[in-house]
């Protein structure tokens, strides 16, 4: 007997706050406000710090809070509880897993990564360079060139899961199998990734990973970051930031640093409690939906795209992979005129981003999307590319954020 067919669980349109008359493509740069949010934020506030003043560390639970929302994201990229610290932002966090990974292999030189990483992956470990010696090297190449330059002088391999200009996707487990081959230590980014795509860090077996909830995650602007250790090692991990909570008894006030007995000694200092607070509030967008369900719809809604606007508008150039296996959820054209184009986009309100120097960015987020939506989308690009409506003068004037 065949087993009865799941009904479709999403999208869960009805878990977010969208302003009317807006198509948000954009959540692979920042999430939209889920419901609830702006309720809990205010009772963080308000009732918790207002109220109960310092004693909320204790009452209101904002001492565990970290480890909660980091049990939480852990369910959501593949990882075991405990194993997930939440604070500070991702180029933090960046810096500290590479320090700890030139730790592990203190005879070997090399940070290999890619070119096509995000840059200020790359600009923390030319500081963390500088800061450390300069026998040390950022090695980068090419994408596709990354498994065959991981080669015995290679300490930490570090790579972004999914490019955040073109939404091309690493293969996790073989690259981490080829940089244990290598005997590298793996740390890949999951900007890209979290809440988008699935991920198994248990599985892949790599020593770090990193990442901000902030886009699909939906934890907002500022939203703190994550940082994974594998398990059997944070015992003797060696955090090149200690900080006061990160240490074993941070209330002994001991004078020498004491790392904590668990994932925990990857934090440094106090939790943006209200931050978590929304973070936490927001990971509720995604109870009763699991990351393979989403991924399928991801899929069905950019290839619905990539089928409409190549057959809409000839003049923009696919710039993600076509095979939908090797992209992560965004799709991205290259045009000329991309940053023009967007902004006219955004002014009829479907809301993209741009990426230099020619790349219109769309994310795909199936909590929040439908095929409607794609479609209309799409019409919408179409008549501004037909009408040439990006000409309009006041969409070339660049703002300071793309």
């Amino acid at each position: 007997m065949n087993a009865p067919v799941k009904p479709l669980t999403l999208p869960k349109k009805d878990r977010f706050d969208i302003p009317d008359g807006v198509l948000y493509l954009d959540g692979n740069s920042l999430g939209v406000l889920p419901k609830g949010a702006a309720e809990r934020a205010a009772r963080t506030i308000t009732q918790e710090w207002g109220g109960e003043l310092i004693k909320a560390w204790n009452t209101a639970g904002w001492m565990a809070l970290p480890q909660v929302v980091g049990d939480r994201i852990a369910s959501l990229i593949g990882a075991p509880e405990g194993s997930v610290a939440t604070g500070d932002t991702l180029s933090i966090k960046v810096y500290q897993a590479v320090a700890a990974g030139l730790k592990m292999r203190p005879d070997r030189k090399v940070i290999l990564s890619d070119t096509g990483n995000f840059p200020t992956d790359l600009y923390m470990v030319e500081g963390l360079i500088k800061t450390i010696g300069k026998d040390y090297e950022l090695r980068t190449v090419a994408p596709e060139a990354v498994a065959d330059a991981i080669c015995e002088d290679v300490a930490v391999v570090m790579l972004t899961q999914v490019d955040y200009r073109t939404g091309r996707m690493h293969d996790m487990a073989a690259l981490t199998k080829a940089a244990h081959a290598a005997g590298a230590v793996m740390i890949w980014d999951l900007a890209h990734s979290a809440g988008a795509v699935p991920v198994d860090l248990a599985g892949c077996h790599c020593e770090f990973a990193v990442g901000c909830s902030y886009k699909y995650l939906n934890g907002g602007p500022g939203a703190p970051a994550f940082i994974y250790c594998r398990p059997d090692l944070v015992e003797t991990v060696e955090p090149a930031l200690a900080g006061w909570l990160g240490h074993d008894a941070p209330f002994a006030m001991e004078m020498n640093y004491r790392p904590a007995m668990s994932t925990e000694r990857l934090r440094i200092g106090t939790p943006s409690i209200v931050q978590l607070s929304i973070l936490d509030e927001a990971l509720n967008a995604f109870e009763g939906v699991t990351m393979d369900e989403i991924r399928a719809a991801s899929i069905r809604l950019s290839e619905r795209f990539i089928q409409e606007v190549e057959a809409r508008c000839p003049m923009l150039v696919l710039a993600s992979p076509r095979n939908p296996d090797n992209r992560g959820s965004q799709v991205s054209f290259a045009f000329e005129n991309g940053y023009e184009a967007i902004q006219a986009l955004i002014a009829r309100g479907v809301i993209g981003d741009f990426r230099a120097p020619n790349i219109m960015r769309f994310g795909f987020t199936p909590l929040y999307l439908d095929e409607t939506d794609v479609v209309k989308a799409a019409e919408i690009l179409e008549g501004i590319m037909a009408s040439e409506a990006w000409k309009d003068p006041k969409y070339a004037v660049r703002a300071r954020v793309t």
